[in-house]
Order: structure tokens, then sequence, then C-alpha cells
């Protein structure tokens, strides 16, 4: 499956890209090369593969490799087992290293280098290469070697104590902010590196850290406290969500100069206007408690959550319900933008994944095909396709344990 049509040629036609990685932010990163036309070749440890093949739902009641996580994070990729502890597996990365533009991983910093396959290690064989690496903490610094999930990225960047908002525990997120952030800035650094190289012949290493885009998804308060001002432990100003029934709603009201004539007119009290507390947007921040109780007393006179929210659109100002994930898989915005999208399973069934978050020329950016049903799926089409093995070599790497492919 493809959004691309045979008079639009997929952006990153003809680039391979050798996948180190596992779990979600790598994976998150050379999806999205994937979906845009690379040939992504995924190395798998054989027996066990990548970690998320066993993590939430099952596609393949009979199995527990087969998790829709591993299917939407790895669709479109080659999959080739290799035992990267084996010495023998060596000449098979060499070899694929000669193929490859660009190189992916998201071990921790120094397991690469103990398998001679870091950055340092490769350009001398390939000074094009551009190598990305994808880290908790970044490859360099104290924190280095220190284990990463985004659940500890959150807790340590600040976010999960800002999150709290001066009135609750600290708490688990459910999204995985710093994978996808991490993913994402190295899609892009890996784009621009790759600009680079056709400019000049230049490769590059990118050494991206969840840590670091944790902190600089944050908009206010990290360049706040960086020049001397303070963090306002509380929920954010201007910001409301509110009851209304049994759903909630979600505005962000009162905040510009334009806004705030219109919120008046909506509300219906025309005498804030005059109020010294509520003259500038300054003042209006200054005293948002004071402001909020106003504006709750108006919510809650709306019938429902429809009925808010089409009024405060109407009025040109932002409003949206609070959604549950069970409707947004079927909102008609999502499915007129393509955003979710079926792709085959190896079990004969399909999985739902999602889209890239992006239109190319008009078009939604959609999976190009499936994610390798078992590990080593690929190894033998691979090796004997890309690097012209012969299927009694490929054999004997199998006997020697240095390759796999399913039975």
């Amino acid at each position: 499956m493809t959004s691309q049509t045979a008079s639009a040629e997929p952006l990153l036609s003809g680039i391979t890209v050798l996948d180190f990685t596992r779990v979600l932010a790598g994976p998150y990163c050379t999806r999205m090369l994937a979906d845009l036309g690379a040939d992504v070749i995924k190395i798998e440890r054989p027996g066990e593969g990548d970690e998320v093949r066993y993590a939430g739902l099952q596609l393949q009641e009979d199995r527990s490799d087969q998790s829709a996580y591993f299917s939407r994070i790895n669709a479109g990729k080659r999959g080739v087992g290799i035992d990267m502890a084996n010495p023998a597996s060596r000449e098979v990365i060499l070899d694929l290293l000669a193929k490859a533009d660009i190189v992916v991983e998201n071990f921790a910093p120094g397991v690469m280098t103990k398998y001679r396959l870091d950055y340092e290690s490769l350009r001398a064989m390939r000074p094009d290469i551009v190598y990305c690496s994808v880290s908790g903490f970044g490859q360099k610094g104290p924190l280095s070697r220190m284990q990463a999930y985004a659940h500890l990225i959150n807790a340590f960047s600040g976010m999960m104590e800002l999150e709290r908002v001066g009135s609750f525990e600290p708490r688990a997120a459910n999204l995985q902010a710093a994978d996808i952030l991490a993913g994402a800035h190295a899609f892009g650094a890996i784009c621009a590196a790759m600009i680079r190289r056709l400019r000049t012949g230049q490769g590059a290493h990118l050494d991206v850290s969840m840590l670091e885009c944790m902190i600089a998804a944050d908009d206010i308060n990290y360049v706040s406290i960086l020049n001397g001002g303070s963090i306002e432990r509380r929920p954010r100003r201007a910001m409301v969500v509110h009851r209304i029934g049994e759903r909630y709603v979600a505005t962000q009201l009162g905040s510009t100069a334009a806004m705030w004539p219109r919120l008046l007119g909506l509300m219906k009290r025309p005498e804030l206007a005059d109020d010294p507390r509520f003259q500038t947007a300054v003042d209006r921040r200054t005293n948002w408690d004071a402001l909020q109780e106003y504006i709750a007393e108006w919510l809650e006179g709306y019938a429902s959550v429809d009925e808010a929210v089409a009024a405060i659109s109407a009025a040109r100002m932002p409003a949206a319900p609070v959604a549950m994930p069970e409707e947004m898989i079927e909102h008609p915005h999502l499915a007129q933008r393509q955003f979710f999208q079926d792709i085959p399973h190896g079990s004969g069934r399909t999985a739902r994944v999602t889209s890239q978050p992006f239109h190319l020329d008009g078009r939604a950016v959609t999976p190009t095909g499936p994610a390798p049903w078992r590990v080593g799926e690929h190894t033998r089409e691979v090796l004997s396709g890309v690097l012209g093995y012969p299927q009694e070599k490929i054999d004997a790497l199998a006997r020697e344990g240095a390759v796999a492919f399913p039975d």
C-alpha cells in the first residue's frame, strides 16, 4: 500500500537504510523513512527479535510475537535476522554497509562500539555514511550510559513535575513523548544530513538525545527560568477544561487582545470590559482565577459540550470536546485524511495502523507494506538480492548461527 502514484517517485527512492533500532524511538524514525520510499533493512537478533513484538494486543492468536505495536512501528521495512555477537555475521553487516546510505541505531552508548559498528569504526570504510545514534541522554556526558525509557526521561526532564500543575502526585503519562520526539528529530536531522551529503559527499554522525528533545518541547517554563524568571506550578492560564453534563469541553479563551471582546460578547458580560482586573492580557493572566469563575459560570449555561463548541467556534474562538480514543479512530476528519490504514499481516488478516502526520503533494503518506511477520522474514531476499550471496553461502551462514530466517 502506498500513497505514491506511478508518476510520483517517492522522495527517498533509491536510499537504503540499515536499521539497528528497537522498541520505539529508532523504529519510529525509520518507519518515517520507509514511508517516504527508503529501503529500510531492519536488523533483528535471531530468536526473540524486537522486544515490542511481545507488547500489547497480538494480531495472531496462536503466537505471542505478533503485536499490533510492532506492525505499526515497523510497517514497510524488510526484516533480516543477524546475530551481531557472532563473528561470522561481521562480513554480512559490512557488505550491507557498503550498500547503505544511512545507519540508524538506538542502543545504549557503547554497544555499537563493542561490535565495532560505531560511527568512528565505520566512517573509515564509508566516509559518506549518514549515521544516526538515538539514546536517552546522548552519546557523551556523565549520564550517557544511564538506562533510558520514555517514562524515565519524562521524570528526569522536569516534564512530570510540570504536569503535576501543583496539585497531583507525580504520575506516569500514557504518551511516550520522549520516544516520538526523538524519532521525529532524528528523521529531520537525517534528511538534512542527506542533503549535505548529496551536495558535498560528506557523511555525518547525528547524536539525538531523548532528554534534550523533551526539554526542547517545553514552550515557556525553561526559557523563563533560563532568563531569571520562575515557573508557575499550576494549571496553565487561559486554558480551560470544564465539565458539561457527562463530558468535558476544552477551550483557550481571553488570552489575546482580539479574542477578549469576542469572549465578552459571547458571555454577555460587557461590563467586564471596564473591570480594572482585566484591561490587558497581562492583567487577565494576573487575575486569571477571578476571570475563570466568570468563564465557568458561562460554560455551565450550555446544555451540552457540542452546543458549547459550536457557539465558541462560531465566535471565532478555539474549542474542542475532550474526546475518547475510541471516538477518534472512527472520526470522519481522520478518515478523510486517510490517517488510519489497513496493511497486510502474515497471519492472513490485516493490521490497522497510523499513517504519517503530514501529507505530500496533497496525498496522505501511508505505509508502503507490512511489517516483517517473522524475525528474519527477508533474510534470504536481502542477502541474495542486495548482496548477491548464493543460497549455499546463506545456508552456511545460517548453520553457523550468524543469520536466521523462519523455518
